[in-house]
């Protein structure tokens, strides 16, 4: 076989969107967001205490 044929190939199909997993990552993002904050008053009180 000759090494100087271009081979044509179709490009392998794009992959399709999650919506749900980005969702699901914005949502644990923000309960982790709050479960910092609610630490942060249990254990120091909160500011001007």
């Amino acid at each position: 076989m000759n090494d100087n044929v271009i081979k044509f190939r179709r490009p392998p199909p794009p992959k399709k969107p999650r919506p749900a997993l980005r969702k699901l990552l914005v949502v644990l993002v923000i309960a982790v967001v709050f479960l910092a904050a609610w630490t942060y008053f249990h254990l120091f009180g909160g500011p001007g205490q």
